[in-house]
């Protein structure tokens, strides 16, 4: 374990020599040239960074979502799971025998206590787990014009605008 948290702080200064198989590794660490890392190092305190903001690259449109994905990973990271998907348009067969293309997207999502929250590149989608909270058994949505002025006292929600009534942020309280 120890060496391999110091091949990953190894900067192959020395260059790499080859070994069997046409394959390079660093002379100093013996990291295999073009192989993918399977830990990360983050600092104890300050800003953790994972990888590069990702975003669809391709006009193409690909037969499938596997080979559409650019990437889709998970991290549990202090009790809250974060979940980045970005892939390139592809075809898909949601529907049937008809193939429809799914656009190309962004999507991150965040999951703590009960709560959902998607973000895409057209959406900002909050979910509260139904088996948490006591809910009726039929759902609705509306936008807040088109309910009730005196059913709106049910919604805890505080809207940020500026003095041209410009959205600016939302406020949901628990």
């Amino acid at each position: 374990m120890t060496w391999e948290f110091l091949g990953l702080q190894c900067r192959h200064w020395d260059g790499y020599k080859e070994i069997e198989d046409k394959k390079e590794t660093c002379k100093i660490c013996g990291k295999v040239k073009d192989v993918d890392d399977f830990y990360y190092l983050l600092p104890q305190k300050g800003i953790k960074k994972l990888g590069t903001k990702l975003r669809p690259n391709s006009k193409k449109t690909f037969r499938n979502k596997k080979e559409a994905e650019i990437v889709n990973d998970t991290i549990n990271f202090y009790g809250a799971t974060v979940d980045v998907d970005v892939h390139n348009s592809y075809k898909s067969r949601v529907l049937g025998n008809k193939a429809i293309t799914i656009a190309d997207d962004r999507i991150v999502k965040l999951k703590e206590r009960g709560i959902k929250c998607y973000i895409d590149q057209h959406l900002i989608y909050i979910k509260i787990d139904r088996r948490k909270k006591k809910f009726g058994k039929e759902k609705y949505g509306g936008f807040p014009w088109e309910i009730k002025r005196d059913k709106l006292k049910n919604f805890p929600v505080i809207f940020d605008f500026d003095e041209k009534y410009q959205f600016l942020g939302l406020t949901i309280l628990r």
